[in-house]
């Protein structure tokens, strides 16, 4: 809902952290995804960790079931499986993916593309005009979704191993960027010295110049950071943060957006 002023209200996420909605395509970033929910469309959002992909699906979702991508994942991980019970016999115990269907939910793949290609085979027959599944693995049954169940993907682009596949990409009809919201990150008191870096180094990331900058999750730990040890740790983690190749230029921004050198927090003599 908008505030007085017009501003849509911050969104309280299920863990209780309020998310503060971001425009897409002149709508809250909230009340967009809901509105492609209702319209089954699907929705992959990707762009570095930290920028609040996951956050922005949490508010707009509040029945939202989780799906954790890696190259481990299996069919059984989103279907289900026979597991042992009590009484020393084997029960089918469905997924996540059945579980969404079931009862007309919204399921995130999150880290979409690190999940084998003949994995989400298993998820395709759900998003297209079939809406149902074959749980081989449980008799052959035939899970049908019911009104409500929704598909939607975190990618992750520059994560090793991520692969967005023709396959996957052709079932989200929408695909959006999602970078860090720095004049958040300023809204929220953040270090504005911090802020700036980081605004910074996401320039030259974007012109190739180095491959990492801090997002909207690191600004606000490096606040965290900053309250409890001093702002002098915080930048100093900052350094020791950033990935060992990017570290020689992270580290000369920083010593020159301070005027005095920094190096990574690390201990120091005995006391």
């Amino acid at each position: 809902m908008p505030s007085p002023g017009g501003k849509p209200e911050p969104v309280t996420r299920p863990n209780g952290q309020r998310y503060h909605p971001r425009a897409l395509a002149n709508l809250p970033d909230v009340e967009a995804l809901k509105r492609l929910r209702k319209a089954s469309v699907p929705v992959l959002l990707y762009g570095p960790p930290g920028t609040g992909k996951t956050s922005l699906i949490e508010a707009a979702f509040p029945d939202l079931i989780t799906v954790a991508g890696d190259g481990d994942t299996t069919v059984g991980d989103l279907v289900g499986e026979y597991t042992q019970d009590e009484k020393g016999g084997y029960q089918f115990v469905y997924g996540p993916l059945v579980t969404a269907m079931q009862e007309g939910r919204a399921l995130l793949l999150d880290d979409a593309t690190l999940i084998s290609p003949k994995v989400l085979a298993a998820l395709y027959p759900a998003m297209d005009g079939r809406r149902q599944i074959q749980v081989k693995a449980h008799k052959g049954e035939t899970v049908i979704a019911a009104d409500g169940f929704y598909v939607i993907a975190g990618h992750n682009p520059g994560v090793h191993g991520a692969v967005l596949t023709e396959a996957l990409a052709s079932r989200f009809s929408v695909q959006i960027q999602v970078g860090s919201d720095y004049d958040l990150a300023a809204a929220l008191k953040i270090n504005t010295t911090a802020v700036r870096i980081a605004r910074h180094l996401a320039t030259s990331q974007q012109a190739g110049e180095v491959g990492w900058a801090p997002q909207l999750r690191e600004l606000i730990a490096f606040q965290k950071i900053a309250d409890v040890l001093g702002a002098d740790a915080a930048f100093a983690n900052l350094v020791g943060i950033a990935p060992l190749e990017d570290r020689d230029t992270v580290t000369e921004i920083v010593t020159k957006a301070l005027g005095r050198p920094v190096t990574a927090l690390a201990l120091g003599r005995q006391l």
